[in-house]
């Protein structure tokens, strides 16, 4: 059996040595390469074709769901694993959504990581250990909808992602600039703002933009300690 290329995107040093020490214990698997921010791992993803993905969600430069979501597009057939400090029910909707196939907790333990990305490999979903096919995904959603406040109860329509230009949008709130400082960092008009940020606070179900800056920097979304030039 052919072993499972592995890319590890994580701008922590230690931690992505750590996870190369425990994959190459398994000769399924075959670490070929590593990224420490986003843009990176997106130009890796390309030249050196992974089966697997392990992905942090905080990244500098671009998040790792933004980085998720632009892999899926040209990359169909790679599989991402979240693998992140960020554990909530809502931060694993978000990573569902954008494209990941299972979502791990950073104190996993080496064993379960290694059977979430054969199960991954294999085309199911996994989360908390759990192992899904897609319909089982979607019912388990379904069923944490049900559990949480929300008014509806349509899986399709829930935690919609944001668009690239609403994640910068975001960022650049969350660094407490207005809608008109906004519009002219980004060349867009004042109008053009005000509606991505009233769908920002429709998608992420809060009322103000302070709202939604405490959304995005609880769940690692932004990283005040990297700026955009």
């Amino acid at each position: 059996m052919s072993q499972i290329r592995l890319l590890i995107v994580d701008d922590h040093p230690v931690f992505r040595q750590g996870l190369r020490d425990v994959l190459e214990t398994d000769e399924r698997m075959i670490v070929v390469g590593e990224a420490a921010d986003g843009e990176v791992a997106v130009e890796k993803c390309a030249q050196l074709e992974p089966h697997v993905i392990l992905m942090d969600i905080n990244l500098p430069t671009v998040n790792g769901l933004q980085v998720t979501r632009r892999i899926k597009q040209h990359h169909a057939d790679v599989n991402v694993v979240m693998i992140t400090g960020y554990d909530e029910v809502e931060q694993v909707f978000h990573a569902l959504r954008a494209g990941a196939s299972a979502y791990c907790p950073k104190d996993i333990t080496p064993e379960a990581l290694l059977n979430t990305i054969v199960a991954v490999n294999e085309g199911l979903f996994v989360v908390g250990e759990k192992q899904m096919t897609h319909d089982e995904v979607l019912q388990w959603i379904g069923q944490r909808i049900g559990q949480t406040d929300s008014i509806t109860s349509d899986v399709e329509d829930f935690l919609v992602p944001l668009s690239p230009r609403e994640m910068e949008i975001l960022e650049h709130v969350t660094r407490g600039m207005s809608n008109k400082e906004i519009a002219f960092k980004l060349g867009i008009s004042h109008q053009t703002v005000k509606n991505h940020m009233t769908s920002i606070l429709r998608k992420l179900r809060v009322d103000d933009r302070t709202q939604a800056a405490v959304y995005a920097l609880s769940r690692g979304w932004v990283r005040l300690d990297s700026k955009r030039t």
